[in-house]
Formats: C-alpha cells, structure tokens, sequence
C-alpha cells in the first residue's frame, strides 16, 4: 500500500467547514476560569457565561488541540468500564443512575446540536461491538442479558451471519449492535461548542498554558505564558494533558497513546460493502481497533496501537496492516491521513468531576469523551453557577493509582500484557 501520509495530518482538521474561533486576549480578572480549551473546558464555559458568570478558558495551545480535535467522532452509550463490573462495585441502583447518565449525555450532544445549530454531521447511526475471537460472542450476549434486564435498553446480537449486513470483514464472529450510538465530525463539532460559549459571553484565550497557580484568601492568581490573571473559582478540564499543574490530579490520571489513520475518498460502491449502514464498530480486544466511514467516504481505523501518546510513526504502520488484515480489499488503497492524541484513563475507567481544595475538576473519560466530557462540563459548569446540583460522577471514590506520580513508566508493560491476552485469548 503506497502512503502518502505524513505523521499528524488530521482528517478533522483539514475537511472542516468552520469559521476561525474568536480568540481573546487574557483579561485581568474573571469569576472563573477554566483550565483546558476542549469539549469539557467549553461546554463549562458555555454554561457559566450563560448563568451571568465572567468566565476565561485557558488553552495551552489552540482551542481543541487535545482529544476534541483528534477523536474519532463515537458518540456511545455506557462507559470504558463494563456495567457487570460497575455493579459488583456500586450495586445495581447506582450502576441504574450511571449507566442513564452516560444516555443522558448523548441526549445533551442532541439537543446541544440542535439549539446552537452546530452543523457537525450528528447523527444516531448505531454502533457495533464486534467479537474478535469465537468465545467473545457469549460475552456480548451477556452484555446484551444485562442491559436488557437491569437497564431496560435494547440491544441486537449479531450471529456471524447476521453482521454481514454491517460490515464487510470476515475478521469477526458476531456482534452487538446499540441503536443509541451517534458520530460527529469531531472538530466542527468543537468549534460549534466554541462559537456557542463565546456568543454566551466566554473569553477564549489560546497559546495561554498555566505555569503556576496560588491560592490567597479565597481567590486564585494563575500565572500564565501570557500574563497573570485573578480568579474566585478554577475548574481543571485537561484530561489526558492534566501534566503536573495540580499534583494529586497527576497520580490518578494516566495519559495513553490513541492513533487513527484516514484513506483516502474510497469508490462509494467500495465503501458500501466494507460498511454497509454508516456504524460506527469497535472490537472486543483489549488492544482494540475501532473503524468508521467519514464524511467524505474515507475509512477511518484508530486503536491503541502503542500506549505512549508520542509513538506516532510506529502506531501508524501497526494501523495500516491491522486496516488491510480487517479488510483486505484496502491492501492498494492509500493512506492520506495519520495523527494521534492523548486519552486521559483512570483507575477504576470512569470519568470523574468533584473539587478539592477550592480547585474543581471534571476529566478521565478513558477514550468515551464526545459526549461524556460535552455533559459532565455543562454539568459542572451549571453546578458552580449555582443552578444545579454537581453530578452522579462527583460522588464517586477518585483513588490514586499505585507507584505512579504522572510519568507512566508502566504503559510498555500494560501494552505488553495486553497483546498477549489478545493474541491468546
């Protein structure tokens, strides 16, 4: 396969019909100000711009340049963590509340789409799990069991034949298809956000990374690449780029590596048979591929093809043979895009929002964030305004995760243990 990419070249970036986003010089003072120029960052911002508050979201690059920009525009249902395992912990009510929560988020994407009139590509497409191997389908039927029975949402199991309807590899061995999931054009998306929070009346600053942040008699002063500014609240939203600005937010957020390739426009009639009806399909690995059709009619394949954010060139080649070994028929079709991106993960793979030391924070969606992280933000963001209750997530225990202080020496061994369990079963 000849290619013609060339290391983070974004898909997104580079087809989006968007207007530039009205940056702001950063002002003196604000009532809040939001750390991190995202999906969470923004959708807090609009929020609390909307409620009266003065409000300045700090982005250490551009508006979007982390995951918002860079994801492969899933909307799902549910949570990194499996529901069976979230109801050995918390017990079936609470899995209840969050498990409709995560419903409720892509509700929010819905309505937030439709009220600022954010043409993005929304829409309820479905999506696929796929069973990588033969013994994962009893899985995915008893996810389908569960759901059913203590969620009350609805779910079709694909046997082998069934999914030939949905996609056009002989790779998998059945699948569960959710009719709840949704996909986006990432960064239209994202700069609708960012239009909708500045039309409230937030204060985009870009280029403006935090250096350093003191607390003095209820207020806080951040000193930044671009000058000082004076804050009464500080909500972190920078999720897998968090670094070390807020120390015991280091030890419970783990940045990982994800990498997505883009071909280019594929014969529509090609594209038709490799997905037939528009899903978006994830597999059952631990080390998952995860694959969509764009707008345009690009096949777009992401995975974790290696943990550490910064093995772009490495994950791009393991991408293209997993690309061509899922569907042959891409073995002569080029490459034109590849970049990767930094998830934030957390120990238990649920997100978390709360506020400690006067310093709120919502982040760790663990690779589920379109929706996710565009509702806890507007949650949190309606909870420090005063005009709402904080969310579900904030009660949860947020545990530091052992022998690490936020340089992940562990993801080559992670990555290692994984791919054996792949390969093995």
């Amino acid at each position: 396969m000849r290619q013609v990419v060339t290391p983070d070249s974004i898909l997104w970036t580079a087809t989006a019909r968007v207007a530039a986003i009205s940056g702001s010089p950063l002002p003196a003072r604000a009532d809040v100000v939001v750390i991190g120029g995202g999906y969470t960052g923004l959708a807090a911002a609009r929020a609390l711009a909307r409620a009266g508050a003065s409000v300045a979201v700090l982005e250490r690059e551009r508006i979007g340049f982390g995951a918002s920009g860079r994801n492969g525009g899933f909307v799902l249902p549910g949570y990194k963590a499996d529901l069976a395992g979230i109801i050995r912990r918390f017990g079936v009510a609470r899995a209840r509340e969050l498990f409709e929560s995560s419903l409720a988020a892509l509700g929010f994407v819905e309505r937030l789409v439709a009220e600022e009139g954010i043409e993005c590509h929304w829409g309820r497409v479905g999506g696929v799990t796929l069973a990588a191997r033969p013994g994962h389908l009893a899985t995915l039927r008893a996810d389908q069991d569960l759901l059913a029975r203590q969620f009350g949402h609805h779910t079709t199991l694909l046997d082998p034949e069934e999914l030939r309807s949905e996609v056009g590899s002989s790779r998998y061995h059945g699948g569960l298809l959710d009719p709840a999931a949704g996909a986006v054009q990432p960064v239209e998306y994202l700069h609708g956000l960012a239009a909708a929070a500045t039309r409230a009346g937030a204060l985009l600053c870009e280029h403006c990374g935090v250096r350093s942040m003191t607390r003095t008699g209820g207020r806080f002063l951040l000193q930044t690449v671009s000058g000082t500014i004076e804050a009464g609240e500080v909500l972190l939203a920078t999720n897998g780029y968090s670094g070390g600005l807020v120390p015991w937010i280091g030890r419970r957020v783990v940045p990982v590596g994800s990498f997505i390739i883009a071909t280019v426009p594929l014969d529509p009639a090609l594209a038709g048979r490799l997905i037939p009806r528009g899903r978006v399909l994830s597999d059952t690995k631990h080390l998952l591929y995860y694959f969509r059709l764009s707008p345009d009619g690009r096949m777009l394949f992401g995975g974790r093809a290696a943990f550490r954010p910064e093995a772009v060139e490495r994950s791009l080649d393991i991408l293209r043979r997993g690309m061509v070994e899922v569907f042959p028929e891409l073995a002569g079709t080029p490459v034109e895009f590849g970049w990767g991106g930094t998830l934030g993960f957390t120990l238990d793979q649920l997100p978390h929002a709360g506020r400690r030391e006067g310093i709120s924070y919502a982040l760790g969606y663990c690779g589920h964030g379109v929706a996710a992280a565009s509702w806890l933000g507007d949650q949190v963001g309606t909870a420090l305004a005063g005009r709402g209750r904080w969310p579900l997530l904030a009660d949860l225990p947020f545990r530091a995760i052992p022998f690490y202080s936020g340089r992940p020496w562990f993801l080559p061994l992670a990555g290692a243990y994984y791919q054996m369990r792949d390969r093995f079963g």
